[in-house]
């Protein structure tokens, strides 16, 4: 992934790199979400040399490997079209997608192009009882998406100083540093030429037939809010009619609830640091989290993962399956439409050796494993 990283930020415009690669605040936790990864040591068992089979079951449906692609809002600054061609990904390696309310193409779409991988991020509209909260939820069931992922990790906007310098703002105005990184980079410039430029194509519909991009950009600002409350999770569980996960917990005590309050799973996550700089990394919170749910929940995690060793690693600290964002997004700045295939293949390769170097016949055998994670938090104040 450095290689493929290298690559993505030679053809992005500098706004667009630090779109995808920046966290909040001082990016504090973008590092330390890898530099907690890179702490956690798995011992490797010799003797058997079985088979390897990286295949994952979640929520009925079987995947070829239990790894994923999270969600990224406005994924088509990072590279145009990147909603259509990661669900061109997904349906291609057998993997689940998660697609989002902020995404470039609509759910419908992305479940016509990844049917029976889809999965839905949903971010909440309060106003008027959650009307378009709720029209949300109707359409991602009525597309066949397998499971809905609740977002509770942005209850409000973060600062995010590299958005900030670059006139990332609402509303939009191009400036002439922008203009000079479009003009100095012709790959990306090229691919936004031949497609359509960033929208949220899930919510344009609230706001008007002849919505500009400033006026959907707008309601976005003005309406949406990334939290729910225990009682509209409940909720959203009486209307939904397959799969519920929450997103975003990093105490085992909230993860408790969600699944008080009908969660099928839970996902560890803390927004791949582009929330707050002070929150732990979320490998670091699994193992408690993980203990605290047992089997009542499946147990998903992502922030930070970039390899196929991470995803080994988060399993055998009890994930039952590990997602990526940023990784599939610098795929496809690196090498446009093939860019999340190759992504996808590297990934599944390291996977199958890091099993294979354990000893591990498949993910489940990453468990038995003695493992060293001196980041581990043990211990909670506070707790409820």
């Amino acid at each position: 992934m450095a290689d493929v990283e290298r690559a993505a930020r030679r053809r992005l415009p500098r706004f667009a790199y630090d779109f995808v690669a920046g966290g909040t605040g001082d990016d504090l936790g973008v590092r330390r979400n890898r530099a907690a990864l890179d702490g956690v040591e798995l011992v490797p068992r010799y003797g058997d040399l079985p088979p390897v089979d990286s295949s994952v079951t979640l929520f009925g449906r079987k995947y070829a490997h239990p790894f994923g692609i999270s969600p990224a809002g406005l994924d088509g600054l990072a590279w145009p079209d990147a909603t259509r061609l990661l669900a061109g990904t997904a349906a291609g390696a057998g993997l689940p997608y998660i697609t989002g309310t902020l995404a470039s193409a609509s759910v419908e779409e992305v479940a016509r192009r990844c049917p029976g991988r889809t999965w839905f991020q949903l971010y909440g509209f309060p106003a008027e009882r959650h009307r378009v909260t709720f029209d949300l939820v109707r359409r991602a069931a009525d597309a066949g998406a397998e499971a809905l992922v609740v977002a509770v990790d942005a209850p409000v906007r973060s600062k995010r100083p590299r958005d900030l310098r670059h006139g990332l703002v609402v509303p939009f105005r191009p400036s002439l540093p922008m203009a000079l990184q479009v003009a100095t980079s012709p790959a990306w410039s090229l691919a936004a030429l031949r497609c359509r430029m960033p929208v949220f194509a899930n919510v344009g519909r609230y706001v008007g037939p002849s919505a500009t991009l400033d006026e959907v950009a707008g309601f976005v600002q003005g309406e949406m809010r990334g939290g729910f409350t225990w009682a509209e999770i409940a909720d959203l569980r009486q209307a939904w009619p397959r799969a519920l996960v929450v997103k975003g917990l990093l105490h085992p005590a909230d993860a408790e609830r969600a699944v008080e309050a009908g969660a099928d799973g839970v996902l560890v996550s803390n927004h791949g640091g582009r929330q707050s700089d002070a929150a732990p990394p979320a490998v670091d919170v699994l193992p408690a989290i993980a203990r605290a749910v047992g089997t009542d929940a499946t147990v998903l995690f992502d922030s930070g993962v970039r390899s196929g060793l991470d995803i080994a690693r988060v399993m055998a600290l009890g994930a039952d399956a590990a997602f990526c964002g940023r990784a599939f997004l610098l795929g496809l700045a690196a090498a446009g439409s093939r860019g999340g295939a190759h992504v996808a293949a590297l990934l599944a390769g390291e996977l199958r050796t890091a099993l294979g170097q354990c000893g591990a016949a498949d993910p489940e055998g990453l468990r038995e494993l003695d493992i060293r994670h001196e980041g581990a938090w043990e211990l909670w104040k506070g707790t409820r």
